[in-house]
């Protein structure tokens, strides 16, 4: 009987300890459901801030190449081509430290040459052209050159344009033209079209990296190519070599931190962009260009780039956002 009588209260002991289990676990779990979407708001919230954050950092990385350049060439603190090479060299060692800390892959991959020419004849083009422009100016002729180039690339392969982006396309080219004719505030026809053909350039870099796999660890063997190219040319120029402290610090900064460190920040941001979002957001590097050329070499935003980055801007918004939309 005592045996039974024991067994009896243990019996209720357990059944009375599970039931406040129970009792307790209800208003948790109760808690946890209200508990869920503020948690995935909140993740939310910081992925978009984070995201907002590396967009910011890589459009000021890209507008501060042409400042960059502009400050180096300015003074002069060093010449066109010897700014070139330090910039891809600087940049070449930094994506090649940056994939092996990333990847820990110690063998750099292999060059695209086709795609490292057109990155050293971008670069070249580039920095003689900004002995001429000033950074705004220059900015927008690049990137309206780049973004054109690829319109057109895009064309070849197939891809169809509906009629109001052709009138995007036409209002772009004509806001480039209207830039580059001749006037009294027209920029250097000379300056103009290197900096033309760097954006050409630049453009069929970027339409062959479309199809690489890894855009990072391809720029850094990229780099690495064009760096003998980039030699060659200071070599040739070699009568007009001059390169002071603060002119090779400039061309540093520029190939290390805001193309090599630019363009990580870039990918990264990239994850969570779309395509629309990313073409975008880039139409804002001329316009930050411009305001840094302004702030920091104090150069004029004369009425001819305002009138013409309007119409160039516009224009390529109106391509991307027709191209991007639903078919009917």
């Amino acid at each position: 009987m005592r045996v039974a009588d024991g067994a009896r209260r243990a019996r209720k002991e357990l059944i009375r300890a599970a039931a406040m289990r129970i009792a307790i676990m209800v208003p948790m779990s109760g808690s946890l459901q209200h508990a869920g979407p503020q948690m995935r708001t909140t993740t939310h919230a910081a992925d978009t801030a984070k995201t907002t954050l590396l967009t910011t950092l890589a459009m000021v990385a890209f507008a501060a190449n042409s400042i960059l350049c502009r400050l180096a060439l300015q003074e002069p603190t060093i010449d066109p081509a010897s700014f070139g090479s330090v910039r891809l060299a600087s940049g070449a060692l930094a994506l090649a430290l940056i994939v092996r800390l990333l990847r820990g892959e110690a063998k750099p991959a292999r060059p695209d040459w086709w795609a490292a020419t057109m990155l050293f004849l971008y670069v070249a083009c580039f920095s003689f052209a900004y002995l001429y422009l000033t950074a705004g100016t220059g900015a927008l002729i690049l990137f309206g050159a780049v973004q054109l180039t690829m319109f057109l690339g895009g064309r070849r392969a197939g891809e169809r344009f509906r009629p109001l982006a052709w009138v995007g396309f036409a209002m772009a080219v004509a806001g480039l033209v209207y830039l580059l004719a001749p006037g009294v505030t027209a920029p250097s026809p000379i300056g103009g079209g290197l900096m033309t053909i760097a954006g050409i350039a630049w453009g069929i870099y970027s339409l062959r990296g479309r199809v690489v796999a890894s855009p990072l660890k391809a720029t850094a063997a990229n780099f690495a190519g064009a760096v003998p190219l980039a030699l060659a040319a200071s070599v040739l120029s070699i009568g007009d070599l001059h390169v002071a402290p603060s002119g090779l610090a400039l061309a540093a900064a520029s190939g290390a931190v805001t193309s090599g460190l630019g363009y990580v920040i870039w990918y990264a941001a990239l994850r969570e962009l779309t395509a629309l979002s990313a073409a975008t957001v880039q139409l804002s590097v001329p316009v930050i260009a411009a305001a840094g050329g302004a702030v920091m070499l104090s150069e004029e935003i004369p009425l001819r780039l305002v009138v013409a980055s309007v119409a160039t801007l516009g224009g390529i918004a109106l391509v991307l956002v027709q191209r991007n939309a639903p078919p009917r």
